[in-house]
């Protein structure tokens, strides 16, 4: 559903898969620096929006997801995956434990899959799945400043999940109560700002997206994804037996970077191009964006073994790549060979 927000003076709409919303609002690179320096609100209204309800959420969420979530206690933010029995990701959900549900975001487009997935491994348990999308809109706040725009949000009741983390604050808003909530933040002087200096945020913080810069070949450790959003202390899961197998014995066969891409280029890689070196594909690059104060920049996945030091070519572009995930991730086990005393 088009944001209401798109009307706002300046609003230009973002590509997919967030067409949805606004790229930005006429100013990405003040847009970017307020992310930066105060605060800004980030409309993700395009976001999908599910809700599991029902006494026994917690500990069916926690056997069906990588995330450890018995017991959460009110309050309680995280991220977590939905795999399958190869260990592939298939869902990424950004969660918070209200105390009567958990609610969660995930991909534009993907709230309807997740929730059939979910309904279908009910069986007999005490729960409720809701696909709140079309009800529900995200709104984030961002930036070191907001805590004191967080105070600024009308009054809008007890029923508006908040979730709370290092990168910002999602609000899941009743979709009318966006654009009054939206107006009297832009009232109070915090900035709107787009995908374009939300996306530029997000990758120069590493955080990589599912579907961007993914393929249906992910598995967690080569995203950067094991503590995030994989806790390796949890019982039996779909896809646990990759994530003990990796981490135990063997390294994953690719590993995420951020590519610095040279700043003279007119235009971004296309997503998916390939990422070359000395005239060979040795991987793909994901999402692209200009930062305001480091210029353009990317996610991209290469083969494991590729040096650190390595530069590269993508789509004609040259890049240089800062490591994200260790080419010595995995094979964490001490196994010692038992041999016959002499």
């Amino acid at each position: 559903m088009t944001s209401p927000l798109l009307s706002r003076p300046g609003a230009v709409a973002a590509t997919s898969p967030d067409a949805d919303v606004a790229a930005h609002y006429g100013e990405p690179a003040q847009e970017g620096r307020a992310l930066a320096r105060s605060a800004a609100w980030i409309d993700r209204g395009n976001r999908g929006i599910v809700r599991v309800s029902g006494p026994d959420r917690l500990s069916w969420l926690h056997s069906l997801t990588s995330q450890h979530l018995t017991d959460a206690a009110p309050g309680t933010a995280a991220e977590a995956l939905v795999l399958d029995t190869k260990g592939r990701i298939r869902f990424h959900l950004a969660l918070v434990e209200d105390g009567e549900a958990v609610w969660m975001h995930t991909e534009p487009g993907a709230a309807a899959e997740l929730a059939a997935f979910l309904d279908s491994m009910r069986f007999m348990l005490r729960v409720e799945i809701d696909d709140l999308s079309d009800a529900r809109a995200v709104l984030t706040l961002a930036g070191p400043d907001r805590e004191a725009a967080l105070a600024l949000v009308p009054d809008i009741g007890a029923d508006v999940p908040l979730r709370r983390t290092e990168a910002g604050f999602d609000l899941f808003l009743p979709a009318e109560s966006l654009s009054p909530v939206a107006a009297a933040l832009a009232d109070s002087g915090i900035r709107p700002a787009g995908m374009w200096a939300h996306e530029a945020a997000r990758i120069a913080d590493h955080r990589p997206r599912l579907g961007l810069d993914t393929d249906h070949r992910a598995i967690p450790h080569e995203m950067g994804w094991v503590g995030p959003a994989v806790h390796l202390d949890k019982g039996c899961y779909p896809g646990q037996e990759t994530i003990a197998r990796v981490h135990n014995l063997g390294r994953p066969p690719r590993r995420l970077v951020l590519l610095h891409l040279d700043g003279t280029a007119e235009r971004l890689p296309e997503p998916g191009s390939a990422i070359e070196l000395d005239g060979r594909s040795v991987g793909a690059i994901g999402s692209t964006a200009r930062h305001h104060e480091i210029g353009p920049i990317g996610l991209g996945l290469v083969k494991r073994n590729v040096s650190v030091d390595a530069e590269f070519s993508v789509d004609g572009v040259a890049a240089g790549q800062e490591v994200i995930v260790s080419p010595d991730t995995g094979a964490n086990a001490n196994i010692g060979l038992r041999r016959r005393p002499a």
